[in-house]
C-alpha cells in the first residue's frame, strides 16, 4: 500500500543512465485496420518482415551515427562508469545480512550478493556471493535480467526470486533458500507472466498471475489473485479475489510485521484510482474507507493516508498532498480520529515517506529541492517533528528506514548535479550520521555552475527548471543546449548526480537542462492533475515556455537547441516534434508512446487511461487528438531530425509506436532515425553494455545535430 505502481510509468531518468526493466509477448494485440494507417503491419512485434525491416533502419542508423572514433570512445566511456567497481553498492537489509545486486564488465548480467554492516562499512568489503546470474543464464541457455526478490519474514530463508526473459515486465518467479543459496526443487514456481507474489506464511503465498483465457485484465495484469498452498497444483490454488476485466490489476499481500500480521487485497482500477480490504481470517474482505485515488500505508498500529483530492470526513476538510495519520483498528471501527502530519503549500511537497522502528522520515521538496522531517508518533495530539538538515543547495537529500521492525537506523544519500553521491547511515536519536560511502567524480564539476530558473508558461503558471552550464559560458545563443523532461504520473525529476550527462554532454561544452513540467510531481497532486486527460497539453507548454526562456536568456537559439525524453517524456518528445518544431535543433525520442489513437491496445498502454484518456470514446479522442503525435504529422512541415530509440522486448509501452512513427516520417521524406534493440524491455537495455550504447546513441546523434 506503498506508491502503487509507480514502477510501471519510469522509463528512463533525466540522466539516460537508470533504466527500468520489463518483458513482451511475441505479438501485440490485434488492433481494428484502418485506412488512416499504413503502418499495422509494424504490429505484428516478432514478425519476421517487421524485425527484417527494424534490422535495415538500425543498419542505417548505426551506420550514420555509431561508427565514428567519437561514439566508440563515449560509449568505452560511459560503460566504464556503469561497469566502475567505485560506484555505491547500494543495499537493503535482509535478516542479519545487506543485500546487493550488482553488474560489472566481469558480470554483465549481475551478481546477487550479501554482506554484514560492519564490512559494508569498509572501503571494499568482503561479499558473499547468492545468485551468479550470468552463471545461472549459461547453464539455463536464458537472457535472465533480475527482477528482485521477497523474502520470508522472521527468519527470511525462503525467498521468492523473479527473472525476467531479456528484460521484459513479465518474468519467471521460483522458491529460492537463502541458507543453501540454491533454488527449491519442487518449491513454489510460475512459468513467465506478469505475476505478482506475496509470502502468507511457510507454506502458502498469495499468486496473481495468467491463470488462462480471461483471467488478464485489458491492461495485460492479473484480474485473480488466489491463495496458493505448497505441494499443491496451481490450479488447486484458492481464489481470494476476482476484479473486472477493465480492472488495471489486482493482488494480495500479508504485512508480517511481528504482532501486527494483517492481509490485505488491493483492486486497482487504474493509476491513482485503487480499493484496499483488510482481509479477515474468514476470508470476509472490509473496505478500508478512504478515498479511491488516496495513498495508504499501514505501519503497526498507524494507519497513513494521501488524500490526493480534497477530502472532507469527521466534518474537516484535508487538503490535497496532506500526509494524516489515524489508528488503524480504531478507523476500522468507525472511529475518524486524524491527525494531520503535513499540509503542503504552494511551494512544498511530500515526496516520500519512510518508518523506521519509532519513527516517520518525511522527504519533502520545496521549489524542487530537498527537505527532511523526522516525526515521533504521540498516542494523542500533535507528533514531535525535527528537522534532518545537512543538504547543500540545489541538492537532493532522500533519508529511508533500514528495518522498521527492529531498528531507528537509516541510510541518507545527498546528491548533487555536480556532486557525487554520498551515502550515510545513521541512528535516529543516537548522535550525527556517518558517511559510509562515497561515489567517485567521474568528470571535473569545477568547471560548470548549476542555477535554478522560472520560465511563465502559457497560462501564466511559473515552471521552475534547472540549468547546469559552463562557468565560462557566453550568453550569445550559440550553446548546444540538452533539455530533459518527463511531465507524467506525478514522477518528479531532482537534482541528481549522472555521470553519464558529465561525459556525453557537459565535458562537451553543453549545457543540459531539467524542465519541471506539469504532469509529474514537483508540486504533489495539483502539478500532477493539472496535466491529465484534456489538460494534457499544459505539459507541453510549459516545456515549451522552458525552451523559449532559454532562447529569451541567450543561452541557446533553436538551431542549438534539442531535447529528450523517455516512455512518457518520449511522448513529450513525439509532441514537441509535432508542435512546436521551430524551437529545436533535434529531438531523441525513448521507448516513447506516440500512436494515442490506439495505444490503449498496445502493450500495457489500457494502464493508463486515467492520464491520457479512452481514445476509443469520441467525446475522449476529441481532444487526445491533439496531443497524438502519430495523428498530427504534416506534409511541408519543417521538422527538426528525430531519433526513435525502442526495445523489442518492451511489453509495457511496446517498439510499434516508434516502428510507425519513423515509417511515416520516411515516407514523408522526413530526417528520421530508428534504433530497436532486441533486447532489454522497457529500460531498452538488458546489461551495462547495451545501456552504454543506447545512451551514447542518443547523446552522439544529438551532439551532430546542435554542436
Amino acid at each position: 500500500m506503498h506508491r502503487r505502481w509507480i514502477a510501471l510509468a519510469i522509463a528512463l531518468t533525466f540522466s539516460g543512465m537508470t533504466q527500468a526493466h520489463e518483458t513482451p509477448k511475441t505479438a501485440a494485440p490485434a488492433i481494428e485496420a484502418g485506412a488512416d494507417d499504413e503502418n499495422l503491419w509494424l504490429d505484428d512485434i516478432d514478425g519476421a518482415k517487421p524485425l527484417e525491416w527494424v534490422k535495415a533502419r538500425n543498419a542505417e542508423t548505426v551506420a550514420k551515427y555509431a561508427e565514428g572514433e567519437d561514439f566508440k570512445t563515449l560509449d568505452a566511456r560511459i560503460l566504464e562508469v556503469l561497469d566502475s567497481d567505485a560506484k555505491i553498492p547500494m543495499v537493503s537489509k535482509i535478516g542479519d545480512h545487506y543485500y546487493n545486486f550488482w553488474r560489472d564488465k566481469q558480470h554483465p548480467k549481475g551478481l546477487w550478493r550479501r554482506t554484514t554492516l560492519a564490512e559494508y562499512r569498509k572501503d571494499k568489503p568482503a561479499w558473499e556471493t547468492v545468485i551468479d546470474l550470468d552463471a545461472l543464464a549459461a547453464s539455463e541457455k536464458e537472457n535472465w535480467v533480475w527482477h528482485g526478490a521477497q523474502c520470508l519474514k522472521p527468519d527470511y530463508r525462503r525467498c521468492l526470486v523473479s527473472l525476467s526473459r531479456g528484460g521484459a515486465d513479465a518474468d519467471v518467479v521460483r522458491e529460492f533458500d537463502l541458507s543453501t543459496k540454491r533454488f527449491i526443487e519442487g518449491g513454489f514456481s510460475l512459468p513467465e507472466a506478469k505475476s505478482q507474489v506475496a509470502w502468507i506464511d511457510d507454506d502458502h503465498i498469495y499468486v496473481a498471475t495468467d491463470f488462462g483465457p480471461g483471467s488478464m485484465t485489458t491492461s495485460s495484469y492479473p484480474r485473480i489473485v488466489k491463495e496458493w498452498k505448497r505441494g499443491t497444483p496451481l490450479s488447486s490454488a484458492t481464489t481470494v479475489y476476482e476484479g473486472k476485466p477493465s480492472d488495471m490489476s489486482i493482488s494480495a499481500f500479508r504485512d508480517l510485521t511481528p504482532g501486527f500480521e494483517r492481509d490485505f487485497v488491493q483492486r486497482a482500477l487504474e493509476f491513482y484510482n485503487s480499493e484496499t480490504f483488510l482481509r479477515g481470517k474468514d476470508g470476509k474482505l472490509t473496505k478500508v474507507d478512504v478515498p479511491n485515488d488516496a495513498e495508504t500505508d499501514v505501519e503497526r498500529e498507524w494507519l497513513l493516508i494521501e488524500p490526493r483530492t480534497p477530502w472532507t470526513v469527521g466534518g474537516k476538510t484535508y487538503p490535497s498532498g496532506a500526509l494524516l495519520a489515524t489508528k488503524f483498528d480504531d478507523y476500522m471501527a468507525g472511529k475518524r480520529d486524524i491527525i494531520v502530519l503535513f499540509t503542503p503549500d504552494e511551494h512544498t511537497s511530500l515526496s516520500s515517506h519512510s518508518w523506521t522502528r519509532h519513527h516517520l522520515i518525511l522527504n519533502l521538496m520545496r521549489d524542487v529541492v530537498s527537505e527532511i522531517q523526522v516525526l515521533t508518533p504521540a498516542s494523542a495530539g500533535a507528533w514531535k517533528s525535527e528537522t534532518l538538515s545537512g543538504a547543500p543547495a540545489l541538492s537532493t537529500m532522500q533519508a529511508g528506514g533500514i528495518d522498521a521492525d527492529e531498528s531507528d537506523d537509516y541510510f541518507l544519500t545527498v546528491s548533487g548535479f555536480l556532486q557525487p553521491t554520498t551515502l550515510y547511515h545513521g541512528t535516529l536519536g543516537k548522535g550525527e550520521r556517518e558517511a559510509i560511502k562515497h561515489s567517485p567524480a567521474f568528470f571535473d564539476a569545477s568547471r560548470f555552475v548549476v542555477s535554478q530558473h522560472f520560465a511563465t508558461s502559457k497560462d501564466g503558471t511559473k515552471v521552475p527548471y534547472f540549468e547546469i552550464a559552463p562557468k565560462a559560458m557566453k550568453a550569445d545563443g550559440n550553446n548546444p543546449t540538452l533539455v530533459y523532461g518527463y511531465g507524467g504520473f506525478e514522477i518528479s525529476l531532482q537534482p541528481m548526480y549522472s555521470a553519464g550527462v558529465g561525459r556525453a554532454w557537459l565535458e562537451k561544452g553543453g549545457v543540459y537542462v531539467i524542465a519541471n513540467i506539469r504532469g509529474g510531481g514537483e508540486y504533489g497532486p495539483r502539478w500532477h492533475q493539472a496535466a491529465l486527460k484534456a489538460n494534457r497539453p499544459r505539459a507541453y507548454e510549459d516545456f515549451a515556455a522552458v525552451s523559449q526562456d532559454l532562447i529569451d536568456r541567450k543561452i541557446t537559439s533553436p538551431r542549438h537547441m534539442g531535447m529528450m525524453g523517455g516512455s512518457n517524456g518520449g511522448l513529450l518528445a513525439g509532441n514537441m516534434l509535432t508542435k512546436y518544431p521551430q524551437l529545436y535543433g533535434a529531438v531523441v525520442s525513448q521507448v516513447a508512446l506516440l500512436d494515442m489513437k490506439r495505444y490503449t491496445h498496445m502493450s500495457a498502454g489500457a494502464s493508463w487511461m486515467a492520464e491520457y484518456g479512452d481514445p476509443d470514446k469520441p467525446e475522449e479522442w476529441k481532444y487526445i487528438q491533439t496531443f497524438s503525435p502519430y495523428q498530427n504529422l504534416h506534409k511541408g512541415t519543417k521538422y527538426p531530425p528525430v531519433l526513435f530509440t525502442t526495445s523489442t522486448r518492451d511489453d509495457r509501452v511496446g517498439p510499434v509506436h516508434a516502428r510507425k512513427m519513423a515509417a511515416r516520417m520516411q515516407a514523408m521524406g522526413f530526417d528520421a532515425s530508428l534504433y530497436e534493440n532486441i533486447e532489454g524491455g522497457h529500460g531498452a537495455a538488458a546489461d551495462n553494455k547495451q545501456s552504454a550504447f543506447m545512451n551514447a546513441l542518443a547523446y552522439t546523434y544529438l551532439w551532430e545535430h546542435l554542436k
